[in-house]
């Protein structure tokens, strides 16, 4: 029999700051599976930041979500209805169906996963998922971190900050230090993750907080801001230093092209590496990063920060705006059921 079921589309594209308006809920039905195919009642679903550029009609790595059509993001959910071997009703899947109470998809698209004893389910959106991996890949991969680095973390109570703080501590960083938004950030990231300092970058002048954290230097950098944390980090950064470049929420919303760095100069004295990536690029690293960070979760070593919205489809696009806002500690996520 067909599903009824509901999904959320994009209903205008935004112009600075996304508006609830600029969504629809809306009720549809899905087919019978074909051959090949599941339906998935989802349990879980990410909100994201690359979500928001991906909003705009903008050529980039990736197409953007179309008008009128449902959005779509990593999600965790339950096999109801298989039309393929390997597949049966209750199998737990990853998939990048989100933003909707069912999906229709090929298996193709689909990963079953083998749960991890003690580990939540959403987890494998975070920890285990393409958060966890971005994460690890840009620490250990694009920025080469070595055992003794000092590392400063941009960003660092969200959901790929908290982890990239975590694998450097226990990867042997010398120092790591974290950038957040507010007092309990902070201090949730040097009580509870374990980062050796941390700072409110509203809190006062920036390159002069990060200066004072790191009096010997940065030798990496992990960057999920861009901006003026860039430029902060340029000027700290030791000679031979390097950068992973992940992200730039603090411009996802701007409506005028941003300044700078305006010190990228510093990076040619310095013999600096600037790398920016692409996670999907880099999915061979996934069982490296399950066997690696999974035996940190089995153990206790790695603490999972995590952001739990309940609600429902009802609540997505509200956790979507506060994960925007950085309203979230660790990975933003939603329970549709």
């Amino acid at each position: 029999m067909p599903t009824t079921t509901r999904e959320i589309h994009l209903a205008a594209r935004p112009v600075g700051w996304p508006e609830p308006t600029d969504f629809a809920l809306v009720p549809t039905e899905l087919p019978d599976p074909a051959g090949g195919q599941l339906v998935v009642r989802n349990l879980f679903m990410s909100v994201d930041p690359y979500m928001r550029p991906k909003m705009n009609d903008v050529k980039s790595y990736t197409p953007p979500y179309e008008l009128g059509k449902p959005l779509y993001g990593g999600a965790v959910g339950e096999v109801v209805e298989s039309r393929v071997d390997g597949f049966v009703p209750g199998d737990l899947v990853l998939h990048g169906l989100g933003w909707r109470e069912h999906a229709l998809l090929d298996a193709s698209g689909a990963r079953k996963l083998e749960q991890i004893a003690g580990v939540a389910v959403s987890h494998y959106l975070g920890a285990l998922g393409s958060t966890g991996l971005t994460a690890y890949v840009g620490l250990l991969d694009m920025a080469e971190f070595r055992a003794g680095d000092t590392v400063f973390v941009s960003g660092a109570a969200g959901a790929v900050g908290t982890m990239a703080g975590q694998i450097a501590r226990l990867r042997g960083a010398k120092r790591v230090i974290g950038s957040a938004g507010s007092a309990e950030k902070v201090a949730h990231l040097t009580e509870k993750l374990g980062f050796d300092a941390a700072f409110n970058y509203r809190d006062g002048h920036l390159f002069r907080q990060l200066a004072d954290a790191a009096p010997d230097g940065i030798e990496v950098y992990f960057d999920n801001v861009g901006g003026d944390h860039l430029e902060a980090a340029i000027g700290v950064l030791n000679v031979r230093g390097r950068v992973a470049m992940c992200g730039s929420v603090s411009q996802y919303n701007a409506t005028e092209p941003p300044p700078g760095p305006r010190n990228l100069s510093l990076a040619v004295g310095k013999r600096l590496s600037l790398r920016g990536f692409i996670v999907t690029d880099h999915y061979a690293r996934f069982p490296d990063m399950i066997r690696e960070v999974g035996g940190w979760l089995r153990n206790g070593d790695l603490v999972v920060a995590e952001t739990i919205v309940d609600g429902g489809l009802d609540k997505a696009v509200d956790a979507f705006l506060g994960m925007l806002r950085g309203d979230n500690t660790g990975k933003a996520v939603v329970r549709l059921s």
